[in-house]
């Protein structure tokens, strides 16, 4: 047996074996200042999916008051999951949920990195409600 016959299945096997991590291109995995500079986003992976955590806000963190569920509405917003399931949908971009904190209501979101350092976030209310979105650029 020569080399090449030991090291194409080798080559193929350690291709097979590597960690989806290794295909993956750019993500929105970082910190991001959202749009109007009141607090920082931190996108991160959680499992096969990206989510994001109120990392930070320039005022002290209020409370969740608009909550649906009213166990929640007494607990702080810095740390809560304001993204989730965000699962690629092609180059540059994911599809999930956001809550917002300052309404009580989750939003079916697109997330797409417009460039390093610009995360376009465009979300609606399920259900065929309003739409809108922002820019948010990156905090580190």
């Amino acid at each position: 047996m020569n080399f090449s016959q030991i090291a194409r299945p080798l080559c193929l096997t350690s291709l097979l074996l590597a960690s989806p991590a290794a295909f993956a291109g750019p993500s929105p995995q970082g910190e991001w200042r959202v749009a109007d500079g009141t607090a920082t986003i931190r996108v991160h992976r959680c499992g096969a999916a990206f989510c994001g955590n109120i990392a930070t806000t320039i005022t002290p963190a209020g409370k969740d008051i608009h909550n649906p569920d009213p166990r929640k509405r007494n607990r702080t917003v810095l740390g809560i999951e304001v993204l989730y399931a965000l699962r690629a949908t092609g180059p540059n971009a994911w599809s999930g949920y956001s809550y917002n904190a300052q309404d009580g209501q989750t939003y079916t979101i697109t997330v797409s990195l417009a460039s390093a350092t610009t995360l376009r976030v465009q979300g609606c209310v399920p259900g065929g409600g309003a739409c809108g979105g922002e820019t948010w650029t990156r905090a580190r």
